[in-house]
């Protein structure tokens, strides 16, 4: 059967216990109501999203996504842009505003074209279409970060690294198919919290998959149910759509940061070998795995302006997520102190532990190509703007405070940083 649960993370289960029920799609608002009321309603707002696309699907009518109503101007500017989607400096941004919001759907639709995926799987234009607005309508808008514009930039990530020729010449047309989905489709339906906030809210999702890729397990369901929902994929023999989507079900799942030693293990392993053999499916898709992950947290390897925006955003929700835990008086998580984590020590710390040893394996295999080493440039520039801002945060901070004292996780940070 179907085990789908998608539009469901918009409510965290009923706590066990004083608190009430958290309705993170009301993570913006001033307030949040603890009354949402009944199961009935609750049972009604979580299958409101659902019944929404599906009666439209029943009737036939196909959304449309208000790209096609934008001003010719707009609409070069954007064909220009697209041009260009190899390029690393691709302002997703930018992008996004051309294209009226619809950044990812435009995007889909130009590289399943450019792939020549559409003509290969033998893709119906319009349901590929309808699939395409599914998955980026379920994406969370008022999420600072993980929404339809991170995944369209994982998109384009991927695009490039599917590109790298050390890969490019072994991948089938269902590789570059599998990687662009589960790239848009990695994060759809994020709530805007993380694992652990729903493991001790006693979200249901957390139940559901045990403690275990709990965001990860629910992203590849809620990709199944749509690619089911659509019929995209209906042409193709049940072996073949099963197998697709078992396979967009290992590439999401490996995204799960908890996993990320593990995956890097593994690779230095086969580098240091050298017994990687890419004519072998299993050890394609094992680089896929890692081109997903690199894709997934690429932004502190963007030009500085864009690297900028996304770790300020970032951030921004890991604070949302510290001030509701503050406000249910639940231990705030790491990271999301606003008053003791700044942007500027989170980056360092992300860029040092978890950004630098991923890409320069992977920089590694693809034999140091341009993209590779343009990439650890900005890695290392970016890096060093943040170590500067954080020094400058640090003494601004000394001369307004009288202790002249900083934090113990950022003096750990500046130690770290400051060791030869």
């Amino acid at each position: 059967g179907d085990a789908r649960v998608r539009g469901q993370t918009g409510v965290v289960s009923e706590r066990r216990g004083s608190y009430p029920f958290i309705d993170l799609r009301l993570l913006n608002n001033t307030t949040l109501s603890g009354e949402i009321g009944t199961k009935k309603k609750v049972k009604r707002l979580l299958s409101f999203q659902r019944y929404f696309h599906a009666s439209r699907l029943l009737r036939g009518i196909v959304p449309q996504a208000s790209l096609y109503l934008l001003d010719e101007d707009y609409l070069g500017q954007a064909r220009h842009m697209l041009s260009k989607v190899g390029m690393w400096d691709f302002d997703i941004f930018l992008f996004d505003r051309l294209t009226n919001g619809n950044s990812l759907v435009t995007l889909l639709c130009h590289l399943f074209n450019v792939h020549g995926l559409i003509h290969h799987f033998q893709l119906d234009m319009v349901t590929l279409h309808r699939f395409f607005v599914m998955v980026q309508e379920d994406y969370h808008s008022q999420n600072p970060y993980h929404n339809a514009v991170h995944a369209a930039d994982v998109t384009q990530a991927m695009h490039c690294y599917l590109r790298e020729p050390k890969l490019a010449s072994f991948l089938t047309p269902s590789d570059i198919m599998l990687g662009l989905l589960a790239a848009a489709a990695h994060d759809v339906d994020h709530p805007g919290v993380n694992q652990p906030f729903l493991i001790k809210t006693k979200h249901h999702l957390a139940s559901l998959y045990q403690n275990i890729s709990v965001l990860e397990n629910h992203h590849w369901r809620s990709t199944i149910g749509m690619l089911r929902e659509s019929r995209l994929l209906a042409h193709l023999p049940k072996e073949v759509t099963q197998d697709i989507e078992q396979q967009l079900g290992s590439l999401i799942l490996a995204t799960d940061i908890n996993r990320q030693n593990e995956f890097l293990i593994r690779l230095k392993s086969h580098l240091d070998n050298q017994d990687l053999r890419l004519e072998d499916a299993q050890d394609r898709h094992f680089m896929l795995q890692i081109a997903l992950k690199c894709a997934d947290i690429c932004n502190p390897c963007r030009v500085w302006d864009l690297s900028k925006q996304w770790s300020e955003r970032v951030c921004e929700e890991f604070y949302r997520q510290g001030d509701l835990e503050q406000k249910f008086e639940l231990e705030i998580s790491p990271l999301c102190n606003q008053q003791k984590d700044t942007v500027p020590s989170i980056q360092i710390g992300f860029m040092t532990y978890i950004v630098e040893p991923l890409f320069e394996r992977w920089a590694q295999f693809t034999g140091n190509t341009p993209l590779s080493e343009n990439m650890l440039n900005h890695l290392r520039r970016n890096k060093a703007k943040w170590r500067s801002l954080l020094h400058k945060q640090h003494s601004s901070s000394r001369s307004n405070d009288h202790s002249g004292q900083v934090t113990g996780s950022q003096e750990q940070t500046l130690n770290e940083e400051e060791t030869p």
